[in-house]
């Protein structure tokens, strides 16, 4: 091999190793929940979009996707999760994140109990934040970001939902917050407010056919339960860096159950 030619492939395996490097500053996501219901969606759909998905929860997923790492965390022990944080930012960067973890503990006003409260602040609300720090050296240094909150409906009121409506309320504070102090630095922030969503778990307290399953459809405009895919999809649109001109939104994926009444009568 001549030293022309061993200096041209040199060079190119330096430029697919930058390029390999980019890839991977742009194709990282890191989800929060993604083991299971809206999370795991979401996982689904950016891996098949080319994303590399960072999986962090309490639940092992039932098996891994293509191109997912899990890491098994409670994202309420603020400690644990720093010093997870901090490993995987050493290792690489990671430029977009999906807040979807949640937990709702339903009651009336009277019921709800101080450690509920607490509870449901420490992973609707708290947990998000201390994420969006953690990651947010790497975003600004890259002039690029993109957070993606997954909020709720119940955010505009629901009854028995004290806790989870504060909280996701707060989310949606957050968001428009993020948005106007980060837009500067080419990071958008938006959120998601999913309507009903047949899950397992809304599917095992809800049964297909039962009275009370038909009353909520019957309450939907578009006269179908949503699917977890659907918020994927809408995730997969804020997720992406086209969408660098939307952001402190909060996109409703609920079946037009925000427009308003559909059935005053």
């Amino acid at each position: 091999m001549g030293k022309s030619s061993e200096g041209f492939w040199r060079y190119s395996r330096l430029i697919a190793f930058i390029e390999d490097w980019l890839m991977d500053i742009q194709k990282n996501v890191l989800i929060t929940g993604a083991s299971r219901g809206i999370g795991r969606a979401i996982a689904t759909r950016l891996t098949h979009d080319g994303y590399r998905v960072i999986n962090l929860d309490k639940l092992a997923p039932p098996s891994l996707l293509k191109d997912e790492e899990f890491y098994q965390v409670d994202i309420t022990d603020s400690d644990a999760l720093k010093s997870l944080l901090q490993e995987i930012t050493n290792r690489t960067k990671v430029l977009r994140l999906v807040n979807n973890a949640g937990i709702i503990k339903p009651g009336a006003l009277e019921d709800v109990s101080a450690a509920d409260f607490d509870a449901v602040y420490a992973l609707n609300l708290k947990a998000p934040m201390v994420l969006a720090q953690h990651l947010l050296a790497q975003m600004r240094q890259e002039n690029f970001g993109r957070i993606v909150n997954i909020a709720s409906r119940a955010a505009l009121g629901k009854e028995e939902r004290t806790a989870y409506a504060a909280m996701k309320a707060g989310l949606q504070g957050m968001t428009r917050t993020w948005a106007l102090e980060l837009a500067q630095y080419g990071i958008t922030v938006n959120a998601i407010g999913p309507g009903p969503i047949a899950t397992e778990l809304f599917t095992s307290g809800n049964p297909p056919n039962a009275p009370k399953t038909i009353k909520i459809i019957e309450n939907i405009p578009v006269k179908r339960m949503g699917q977890p895919e659907d918020i994927a999809h809408a995730a997969a649109y804020l997720i992406d860096d086209r969408s660098s001109f939307t952001t402190g939104q909060t996109l409703y994926v609920c079946g037009g159950m925000t427009v308003g009444l559909s059935n005053a009568s």
